[in-house]
């Protein structure tokens, strides 16, 4: 009988929060083994608010700056309700000639933002952050990370495009398309990680786990 490969065995914790309401993100974490509870401080206009860029924000500062509050927004009301334990917080954007492409509000903003793409290589940063909230209400330590991948995309028809919109995948999404969908028939090159673009590098978010972990167990 084969024996599971549990979170302990890689040096990981067995239950997180993520305090996100992407599905992609939950999945990712889930094939680590880990219990995952999600935790949504805000609702979903509030959660978006967060994420308005400023006038010529820096692509990979505006990424940074997001993550760190929905995870300030996340602990401050997990503390008004008793919870504690390792919490999670993550935010991807796409970003072409320095340019930030966020979740498209239209067809016709979908279809500017794919086109751009078209024949073009771009940038998907995502960024981590996590911290450790203890019994007390008290965050023992806290970290983030960001990782950045280049996509190139091959030409993208504009039936395709079209039809593409039409099936509604492009507008909740940053750069109006997701590599796990079948929009990455045209992915003709990543230079990265494939799961951080798809929203949660797990590579870098492991050594965050781990690294929030230790310093919390040593604290205690």
């Amino acid at each position: 009988m084969n024996t599971p490969v549990r979170p302990q065995h890689s040096g990981l914790p067995a239950q997180v929060w993520l305090a996100s309401r992407s599905p992609r993100r939950l999945e990712l974490l889930q094939t680590l083994g880990i219990q995952v509870e999600v935790f949504l401080a805000q609702n979903t206009p509030e959660a978006e608010a967060l994420e308005a860029p400023f006038e010529n924000e820096d692509p990979l500062l505006y990424v940074q700056r997001v993550t760190q509050l929905k995870l300030d927004t996340a602990l401050n009301a997990m503390r008004e309700q008793g919870l504690s334990g390792l919490v999670l917080a993550a935010d991807t954007t796409v970003a072409l000639h320095g340019v930030i492409l966020g979740k498209p509000q239209g067809a016709a903003e979908a279809f500017d933002m794919l086109s751009s793409l078209s024949n073009t290589t771009h940038e998907v940063h995502t960024a981590v952050a996590g911290a450790w909230l203890n019994t007390h209400g008290a965050t023992t330590t806290m970290t983030n990370t960001v990782q950045t991948s280049h996509v190139e995309f091959s030409t993208l028809p504009d039936t395709f495009i079209q039809a593409y919109i039409s099936s509604g995948e492009p507008f909740d999404k940053a750069g109006a398309y997701g590599i796990q969908g079948i929009a990455g028939q045209y992915v003709r090159h990543i230079s990265g990680s494939h799961s951080g673009i798809m929203g949660l590098p797990l590579f870098e978010t492991s050594e965050l786990m781990r690294h929030i972990q230790t310093v919390a167990q040593k604290s205690n």
